[in-house]
């Protein structure tokens, strides 16, 4: 990163912001641009801060991290949003990045954790944790082919794999990378895999999230899940 990425920090606790705060300023990629105590104040604060990374507490009076992660999303796509959390309850954390959140840390981890994370998340990089990818499959398991796959028009450049199924022009090595990501390997994994650099994997990300118009790996993987690309 040329420039530190821009943060707002958002939780109801003083001293859980400072917290936050002494942890993302200790880290000269980061710069904390905002802070606010509610979801509502967070959204107003959208504008004069221009955040690149929202970290987000989950619970709070008002409008919970949840709703306000999802307000936030759909006015400013391009935010990435950390929620942070006291529970690793699988599905609470993936209730929260089917809001819009890029990822989750854990208020418990080191700091060292939490900048490495961070740093993952704004490159782009963060890999889905497997008890999150096996959350998106149970939320398909068991649904009728039809309502996992609904009907969808084909777009220029599209393919049909001959299951019914189209793909929105994936190539082969597309497909492969795609089907990586959703069993939570991150970049140097899939990299040594296929036997590629990591910035090759990244173009490729970037082209398979433009192509399927998704924002991130979470949505990656429901994607493929949702549409058989990856065995249970």
């Amino acid at each position: 990163m040329n420039q530190p990425f821009r943060v707002l920090l958002v939780d109801d606790h003083p001293h859980a912001r400072q917290g936050m705060r002494e942890i993302v300023s200790a880290d000269s990629d980061f710069i904390v641009v905002g802070e606010a105590a509610s979801g509502e104040e967070a959204l107003s604060l959208m504008d004069a801060t221009t955040p690149e990374l929202v970290l987000m507490d989950i619970s709070m009076p008002g409008m919970g991290g949840l709703a306000a992660a999802k307000a936030i999303k759909s006015a400013y796509p391009d935010v990435k949003i950390v929620i942070v959390t006291v529970s690793d309850e699988p599905a609470h954390l993936f209730e929260a990045l089917k809001k819009g959140a890029q990822g989750y840390l854990l208020k418990n981890l080191e700091p060292s954790a939490w900048r490495e994370y961070l740093r993952a998340v704004a490159l782009d990089e963060a890999p889905l944790n497997p008890d999150l990818a096996l959350s998106i499959l149970r939320e398909f398991a068991g649904k009728p082919q039809a309502a996992a796959n609904p009907p969808r028009r084909r777009a220029a450049g599209a393919e049909d794999d001959g299951d019914g199924v189209i793909r929105e022009g994936l190539t082969p090595r597309e497909k492969e990378i795609l089907q990586e990501v959703a069993r939570g390997r991150t970049n140097r994994d899939i990299a040594a895999a296929l036997g590629l650099s990591e910035h090759t994997v990244k173009n490729h990300l970037k082209n398979i999230l433009q192509k399927l118009h998704l924002d991130n790996r979470v949505q990656l993987t429901r994607y493929a899940y949702e549409r058989g690309l990856v065995e249970p």
